[in-house]
């Protein structure tokens, strides 16, 4: 549940020259239609240029979104779904392009060459939009889980709760009622010794999912496990051994476990509205 590591690197490089490159790329578009528009004014430049050069821009502005969201570290749904838009629409205006380079082709007006570079900008933006959709699935997910915490705890309080596969749709253990930094170092490296591999985290303090749902997720971890596997039974008895609070979540849907997880630390409680 985590983005490729390469693009991570990636983000933080750009990150310590100021300035992305949808940010260079939007300043270039911008000067150029501005121009244009002073040119096709005083009648020394066609309109089309004028209109090639805000398709240009409307590009550049979704790049620009681009280099803020899926190189960022936290999203909203909203932004998320922006994302997921922008991403889209390049990718689209891209196949535009190789169709109409195509009708040319077809024609004989222009060599078979003349769609290699238009159809590695269809690749290209083919691999950035599935990259989209992929971190927008774990937005997502991560909004579900938050939702589930809530309505399963809701549920428990007002004795409502729904039996689900397997048990429960949440169990709970109070512990000592306190999760603190040194408690989840020491989760962190006795997982890891356990299972030669690193826990696996889908939401670390309060993220700009659960902020925007109006729950304080500070000093509370998600990890992405389901409450009854080998993982997650081990997470569990290591918890209650160490006397650490948790709440383990199953999916009440059967065959689909999208928002099951363990939530360890005290409950997300809804944040206090200011105004």
């Amino acid at each position: 549940m985590r983005l490729k590591f390469p693009l991570l690197c990636l983000a933080a490089a750009l990150s310590l020259y100021g300035q992305t490159p949808g940010d260079r790329e939007l300043s270039r578009a911008q000067s150029t239609v501005e121009e244009l528009s002073r040119q096709v004014e005083a009648g020394v430049a066609p309109a089309a240029r004028l209109r090639d050069a805000e398709e240009a821009l409307a590009d550049a502005r979704d790049a620009e979104l681009l280099s803020r969201t899926l190189y960022g570290k936290d999203l909203t749904e909203e932004q998320s779904a922006e994302m997921e838009a922008a991403a889209r629409r390049r990718l689209d205006r891209r196949r535009s392009v190789v169709e109409k380079l195509q009708t040319l082709v077809d024609a004989g007006a222009l060599p078979m060459r003349s769609l290699d570079t238009a159809q590695e900008d269809v690749n290209w933006a083919r691999k950035e939009y599935d990259l989209v959709v992929s971190r927008a699935g774990l937005v997502s997910e991560l909004a579900e889980m938050a939702r589930a915490e809530q309505r399963a705890i809701e549920a428990q309080e007002s004795e409502a709760a729904t039996p689900s596969v397997g048990g429960p749709v949440m169990e709970r253990f109070d512990g000592e009622g306190s999760f603190t930094r040194d408690d989840f170092k020491r989760v962190l490296l006795a997982y890891e010794k356990h299972f030669s591999k690193s826990l696996p985290i889908s939401a670390y303090g309060e993220t700009a999912v659960h902020k925007a749902l109006g729950f304080d997720h500070r000093d509370r971890v998600d990890v992405a496990l389901f409450p009854d596997t080998t993982e997650g039974l081990w997470l569990r008895s290591y918890l209650e051994t160490n006397d650490i609070p948790y709440y383990a979540f199953r999916n009440s849907v059967p065959g689909k476990a999208t928002a099951a997880h363990i939530h360890i630390g005290p409950p997300s409680n809804r944040l206090l509205k200011t105004d």
